[in-house]
């Protein structure tokens, strides 16, 4: 680009390149460069972790294969090939990471590398890129991560004990062309890596070596809990909760103990005794367990005893049975909940929960504006849509023992939020090729919005650089925004904006001022 032999021209239209360039670089925020390098420092922060913590359980389980060779011998030949792979690749992708990084000088206070620098991602795109397929050294990453991969896929062969991990590592690992959000399939690499800033790149790099150490720590303890498994057989127990009491108020403490218990149907008591009354155990006795049933006492607590006897050596063995039951009172008061959150949206219908406790629902009637049952039992859907204020009562009554018992809750009415204006789905600045562009639909979404609603785009605003303002009718460019779009070149953002919007099935509804959407010509 600096040859002395370059004609004026030659040397205008390098000068104009670089400054082309240049203003490319301006358009990365800085913020965001900065948001990848702390990604980057999360991502090591744990992998260092992971190194000490894999490191112990690989300990762990040569220990066990030492004192018992015949059940932990083969598991630990097993974790050792997967740290070879797993130590292998790592090293090669922390080598990727210092040729990417060695033009940058980290800070000599903080050793950190200097972020807001690390946006262009020619160096990656020059090692692993020649035209439209890999380079030597792009076929060379591929290669490692399929070897990984496949490596540790031979480790466990078929053995279905370790088909779970198998999908994991196949699904991590997956070097398969992805389809992209503009329709067009691309190469592993290329989606990943290519055009990406350098720090984004480091960040994904580091990200990878993460999915090493947790591959590596999941096997680990795989190989040390089949082996246990095949220790000690637990077929015949299950994980029992014994709470202290069988009913806790708010605000009380929940407490109470997990035992293993053990199904037996050859196990069978000679007698089993609940609060002084014996159970026929003829009629009671189901698969290893005693069934009992009792009337309830007064409201409070209350404690369950008796006792279970086998016999031994011709003698009794008893086995105590302690525990509690709490009678609470009859409900007198609704459960009323919206099932979405504790607010009810104009412009949609918000679906409830209406019931009362120990109450049928035939026996339940609910009121509010917009308030009607749906098809199932205590559901209903409210549409506050032409509600003017700011909360809602619903008011509720209930039959119980033939009195009427009522209940009433406020709801916060609030309207839908901004939606977003989004271009192939996508919102905020987005790039892409002109012709991309020319096809695609303008439409309008939700960002973390708990209902589905399906909205239509009527009217939108397009502005491109140099040129009018044109208003455009529908979801599409028509012929004049498609003039002026060819007028556009790489590097320009198009904004679109005044996006008006409506819900599907309730266009009456005036949806909030939908944000807008900017699309970057890419080329």
């Amino acid at each position: 680009m600096a040859d002395a032999n370059l004609s004026p021209r030659q040397k205008m239209i390098s000068l104009m390149y670089l400054v082309f360039i240049a203003m490319l670089a301006l358009q990365m925020s800085k913020e965001v460069l900065s948001a990848f390098g702390l990604m980057n420092e999360k991502f090591e922060a744990v992998n260092k972790f992971s190194e000490e913590y894999n490191g112990s359980l690989f300990t762990q389980l040569g220990d066990k294969a030492s004192e018992n060779a015949a059940s932990f011998g083969v598991p630990f030949k097993k974790a050792k090939e997967v740290k070879k792979l797993s130590s292998e690749f790592y090293t090669f992708l922390g080598e990727l990471k210092k040729k990417l990084t060695a033009d940058y000088q980290p800070n000599e206070e903080t050793g950190k590398l200097p972020y807001e620098s690390m946006d262009k991602g020619d160096k990656i795109d020059e090692m692993w890129f020649s035209g439209d397929g890999y380079s030597a050294e792009g076929k060379k990453v591929i290669e490692a991560i399929e070897n990984y991969r496949d490596g540790l896929l031979k480790v466990f062969g078929k053995d279905v004990k370790y088909q779970f991990i198998c999908n994991n590592i196949r699904e991590t690992f997956d070097t398969k062309d992805i389809k992209a959000n503009d329709g067009a399939t691309k190469k592993y690499l290329d989606y990943h890596y290519k055009g990406f800033p350098a720090v984004a790149s480091l960040a994904k790099l580091t990200g990878m070596q993460n999915d090493v150490k947790k591959t590596e720590q999941d096997i680990y303890n795989a190989l040390i809990g089949n082996t246990q498994a095949q220790a000690a057989s637990m077929k015949n127990y299950q994980a029992m909760v014994i709470m202290d009491k069988s009913a806790f108020f708010s605000g009380d403490k929940v407490t109470g103990r997990v035992v293993l218990g053990r199904y037996d149907e050859n196990t069978v008591p000679s007698k089993v005794v609940i609060n002084n009354t014996e159970v026929d155990i003829a009629k009671a006795l189901e698969g290893g367990q005693v069934k009992f049933e009792f009337n309830a006492a007064n409201v409070g607590e209350h404690d369950i005893d008796g006792q279970f006897v086998f016999k031994e050596d011709g003698a009794d063995v008893p086995i105590p049975i302690k525990d509690k039951y709490v009678v609470v009172p009859r409900p007198n008061s609704a459960t009323i909940s919206a099932d979405k959150m504790n607010v009810l949206y104009r412009g949609v219908d918000n679906p409830l929960t209406i019931s009362f406790a120990g109450v049928s629902d035939n026996n339940v009637n609910a009121s509010a504006p917009g308030l009607r049952k749906d098809n199932k039992p205590g559901k209903y859907l409210i549409n506050v849509t032409r509600f003017q204020g700011r909360e809602v009562p619903i008011k509720v009554s209930a039959q119980i023992d033939g009195k009427t018992v009522a209940d009433q809750k406020m709801f916060r009415v609030k309207s839908v939020p901004n939606p977003q204006g989004a271009i192939r789905g996508e919102t905020g600045v987005i790039k892409g090729p002109k012709s991309s562009l020319e096809v695609s639909t303008v439409s309008a979404v939700f960002d973390s919005f708990d209902f589905e609603l399906k909205l239509r785009v009527k009217q939108f605003a397009i502005k491109i650089p140099g040129q009018p303002t044109i208003l455009v009718n529908g979801d599409k460019l028509d012929s004049r925004a498609k003039s002026a779009l060819n007028k556009a070149g790489r590097g320009d953002q198009v904004t679109i904006s005044e996006i008006k919007a409506e819900i599907i099935g309730n266009s009456d509804y005036i949806l909030p001022k939908t944000a807008p959407v900017i699309y970057e010509i890419s080329r």
